[in-house]
């Protein structure tokens, strides 16, 4: 570069297209690899993390220099959450041509905030906002946005409710939800300006499922204390056990006591858009907003999150602020996401999702999504059978839990047990699952949800598994010792 050009940022066409081969083929190497890559990288590194911090460099560096830091030494170092055998939190995979999107998306760099800047670009996203609202059955009046994942759209999702039953007095308004809600509620809650004291806990029953009974006698009591009560939120798929609260109930008591039923939906409304699955959430079209993440149950990479409110004139309410400078759409039925969310300048989130449906069409999403309930269900019934597995509850969607029985042990000892477990199955390597305390126990949680976990994959859990639990319980029988052990 000649050093009296330095404010010159631009390539070449010929170095563009250089770039742009040498990061394709990493990325292609790396896809083409997944299967063989250890399903958890080492994360203990705080050291190197700490020896990475540096100051910005004064000159640029070489691209296959970075790619090579990248790809070798920092990417592995980490849950490999894009692998087949990935089980553990709920993953998506992250669908190829996403990134394809995302690459035309940035070098285009079209501004999306308002109609008019870029009215085709944002019809797109208008488009796929409606595909959602049809797989979710949502009436027309439905209006929506796209976040950056379902803690953002719960955020926008309170503040509706909050506006619509609420106003600007606060301190009265309550809140309800299980006991095993995802915990974005509660800081979305705080974020909207409802503090933790006004948000009620509300206990599950067997099954893991929000016991509306007790909810009616929660809102009675508020109620009676001179509260408001103003918002439900029912969730379509726990984080802990998969559970599916008991949603058209709660739409019945939410219409009756005239409160807003919001639907956690981040995990499990995409098994919706399966036509056979729908009596698994009935109710689920009743919600007046609905979280959704593309970046699970649609195998969308992360960041890719959604919300839709059935009435759409209380989403345009809290966030149609206009300004002089801003040009608005000629008509009321063009989607302006400016006036349906809190950003301005944003990104083209909605292209990954528009791309990723027009090149795969509806019904193969739908029948990866289906396959995955149905591997989660096999999953479940022949890890249930074997000796010393206790799973919860069958799969509602294609997320459960189970632990280890040992005879006359503790529930301490057999929460131990079933950490040495899950530790031992993921150091074979192929298979990552995770855990969680719930009903007083350390449970271990499987989550079927990446587009390329298949059969393979679920024999290999079922066959780590039942290795693994036939070892700690011939070492729980000989008087050994499990915990900590981890290889």
């Amino acid at each position: 570069m000649d050093p009296r050009d330095l404010a010159n940022l631009e390539y070449t066409p010929a170095e563009m297209a250089a770039m742009g081969r040498a990061a394709l083929d990493r990325v292609v190497a790396h896809v083409a690899s997944l299967s063989d890559q250890p399903i958890c990288g080492d994360v203990e590194v705080d050291d190197l993390c700490r020896a990475m911090r540096e100051p910005p460099p004064e000159a640029g560096e070489d691209l296959e220099a970075l790619l090579d830091r990248l790809y070798q030494e920092w990417i592995p170092r980490s849950f490999t959450t894009s692998a087949p055998g990935y089980m553990a939190y709920i993953p998506g995979g992250g669908l190829f041509p996403a990134g394809l999107a995302d690459l035309i998306a940035d070098t285009s760099n079209r501004f999306t905030g308002i109609w008019r800047a870029a009215p085709a670009l944002v019809q797109l996203e208008a488009n796929v906002l409606a595909w959602f609202r049809t797989w979710m059955q949502f009436p027309d009046t439905t209006a929506g946005l796209l976040t950056a994942g379902g803690s953002m759209a719960t955020f926008n999702a309170i503040l509706c409710a909050r506006e619509r039953h609420l106003g600007a007095d606060l301190r009265d308004g309550t809140a309800y939800v299980s006991s095993e809600v995802h915990h974005c509620v509660f800081k979305a809650a705080r974020l909207a300006g409802i503090m933790p004291d006004r948000v009620r806990r509300i206990p599950v029953d067997a099954g893991f499922r929000m016991r509306v009974d007790t909810l009616q006698q929660a809102i009675a009591r508020d109620r009676a204390a001179g509260l408001r009560p103003f918002l439900v939120v029912g969730s379509a798929g726990t984080i802990n056990t998969g559970a599916v609260d008991p949603l058209d109930e709660l739409a019945d008591l939410a219409a009756r006591e005239s409160v807003w039923f919001h639907v956690d939906g981040a995990y499990g409304a995409f098994f919706h858009a399966c036509p056979e699955l729908r009596p698994i959430l009935c109710g689920l079209p009743r919600a007046d907003s609905l979280a959704l993440d593309p970046h699970k149950g649609l195998f969308l990479p992360y960041g890719t999150g959604a919300l839709l409110v059935r009435d759409g004139a209380a989403l345009r309410a809290v966030h149609a602020i206009d300004a002089s400078y801003l040009p608005r759409p000629a008509s009321e039925d063009l989607y302006d996401p400016a006036r349906h969310g809190p950003d301005l300048s944003r990104g083209f989130p909605g292209l990954r999702v528009w791309l990723c449906v027009k090149l795969f069409g509806a019904a193969r999403l739908r029948a990866a999504i289906a396959e995955k309930r149905q591997l989660a269900v096999d999953a479940a019934r022949r890890l249930g059978a074997l000796p010393g597995i206790r799973v919860l509850a069958p799969p509602a969607l294609s997320l459960f839990a189970f632990h280890l029985r040992l005879p006359g042990a503790s529930v301490a000892d057999e929460s131990t047990a079933t950490r040495t477990l899950i530790d031992r199955v993921r150091a074979r390597g192929r298979v990552m699952i995770t855990g969680c305390e719930t009903g007083g126990r350390f449970v271990a949680r499987v989550c079927v949800l990446s587009f390329r976990t298949r059969q393979a994959q679920v024999d290999t859990l079922v066959d780590h598994v039942t290795q693994e639990t036939a070892a700690i319980l011939g070492e729980a029988g000989r008087g050994g010792r499990t915990a900590g052990v981890a290889g």
